[in-house]
């Protein structure tokens, strides 16, 4: 008999991955060892968001978006000369369709078979890969390609300006701000009245990203007050769980912009009044970011292991949920700053394939869901700190790039700085101190911050730095040193 010649030589030589040219155990049958396997899937585990429109200034997206046939924007996207440079090859249907929630064999008949007609999957497929509205011949869900573009409605906070806002409750409920607030004040509670209520709650939620703390903490324990205040009325069944739903979320938002601001105390009080009302309503979601907060509190105090069973508790009170999502990644950054790299990877598994189950959120830029983009910013933190610079840095490019809209607004500002905090870290370790200190300094005078967070990770570059000497980065180090001085920054929301 025959003795069988492995890959890669012949009988008895060691077979070689072929990513990093490491040798393979004799139980790997597969041309990649564990780690480039992993970094390989990691790196097309979702499609990239908020790309730039050159990106589909191409001839190929040209003739298929005139054709109106999204199977041929599929293989437009597949074989676009980006991802050849990026990863030396097209994207294969396999990995296009898993992005897709479809088989290979379906794509391929989408690509190659007459176009599609059905509006729901057309629209579903353009938001997953983030299609740009106005090269579509159809319209995505409260949008519409022949209104032209305006503007963002935001003022210079960041915030939905007063306008914009009324125009979105009055397109939604017929009723404006001032309505809304009379009606509540009077306790004139019908559909509309609760329909605006939770349209108002999810777009400071939304806001909680990019605009200051301190106003958007006012306004919401404004709020808070009023909707409060709602559950002593006389409400329907529907009405009171509604009404404490959106209680929840306040408490929540108000909790974290508190914490951010440095008022630890307060932001305790806040979230256990969250806890207290998703337990009463039965809010599994409201529950879940209860425990999601107490668990980041630990995190950014230094309490790593205090981490695990918080993050556990939240998961189990709501394991389907996209909090479950964000609790596993609060365990892999504990795991990872106990140098726990298995239980670290382990972690990012289990929050990557809830992920993969979840629909893809309506409005991902509110603080209280995890999107693919979010997830990937937790997994940037867990590679810098177990030390996989090639990933942090990679992931950290990303991260800034998906920060910033086709319109050049920085929608993630706190992840952005974070990102550049990364990118500093693995420059310090590459011994570019002068390049690190940069980085490091141009992230600290970012005017949105969360100060726990920015302190934990800022402290990770002083720490590089101090290796090359007493007064090694001294611009960062001393801007650092006042900035951990300077109590109560404003700032907004840790993302």
């Amino acid at each position: 008999m025959t003795t069988p010649v492995p890959q890669g030589g012949s009988t008895g030589e060691a077979r070689r991955c072929q990513g990093c040219d490491d040798r393979l155990p004799p139980a790997n049958s597969a041309n990649l060892c564990a780690r480039c396997h992993r970094d390989q899937r990691d790196q097309l585990r979702t499609p990239p968001a908020q790309l730039r429109h050159e990106f589909f200034e191409t001839d190929e997206f040209r003739a298929a978006f005139a054709e109106q046939h999204i199977g041929h924007v599929f293989k437009a996207y597949r074989n676009h000369p980006r991802h050849l440079t990026l990863y030396g090859r097209a994207l294969t249907q396999e990995l296009l369709a898993r992005w897709l929630n479809l088989t290979q064999s379906k794509l391929s008949r989408i690509e190659n078979g007459p176009a599609e007609t059905n509006l729901f999957w057309l629209q579903n497929w353009a938001r997953t890969l983030h299609l740009p509205q106005h090269l579509l011949w159809f319209d995505l869900p409260g949008q519409s390609r022949l209104t032209p573009p305006v503007s963002s409605g935001r003022d210079a906070a960041g915030l939905i300006d007063a306008d914009a806002h009324n125009q979105i409750l009055i397109a939604n409920t017929g009723i404006n701000t001032a309505e809304l607030v009379q009606r509540v004040r009077a306790s004139a509670i019908d559909q509309p009245t609760i329909d605006a209520l939770s349209i108002t709650v999810e777009q400071m939620c939304c806001d909680y990203s990019h605009a200051d703390a301190r106003e958007l903490m006012r306004k919401g324990q404004a709020w808070l007050r009023k909707v409060t205040e709602l559950l002593g009325k006389q409400l329907t069944l529907p009405q009171h769980r509604e009404v404490l739903h959106n209680a929840g979320l306040l408490a929540l938002l108000v909790g974290c912009l508190e914490y951010d601001l440095g008022d630890q105390k307060a932001a305790q009080a806040t979230r256990k009044m969250a806890m207290q009302l998703g337990s009463e309503s039965g809010d599994a979601s409201i529950v879940g970011w209860a425990h999601e907060m107490l668990a980041w509190f630990n995190l950014t105090a230094g309490n790593y292991r205090a981490v695990i069973p918080l993050a556990q508790a939240g998961i189990i009170a709501a394991p389907s949920q996209s909090v479950a999502v964000q609790l596993y990644g609060q365990q892999a950054k504990a795991y990872a700053r106990m140098g726990m790299a298995d239980e670290v990877y382990e972690a990012l598994q289990r929050g990557s394939e809830l992920l993969g189950e979840l629909p893809y959120p309506e409005r991902p830029e509110n603080h209280f869901v995890v999107d693919p983009d979010k997830f990937d910013f937790y997994a940037m933190d867990t590679y810098r700190i177990v030390g996989r610079d090639d990933l942090a840095k990679r992931n950290a490019e990303e991260v800034i790039r998906r920060s910033v809209n086709s319109d050049g607004f920085v929608v993630s500002p706190m992840r952005s700085t974070e990102a550049q905090l990364t990118l500093a870290v693995v420059a310090a370790r590459a011994g570019d101190v002068e390049e690190a200190a940069a980085l490091g300094a141009e992230a600290l005078r970012h005017g949105r911050q969360s100060r726990p967070s920015l302190l934990m990770v800022a402290s990770e570059l002083d720490d590089e730095l101090s290796a090359y000497g007493a007064r090694a980065g001294a611009d960062f180090r001393d801007l650092f040193k006042l900035v951990k001085e300077t109590k109560g920054q404003p700032g907004a929301s840790g993302d």
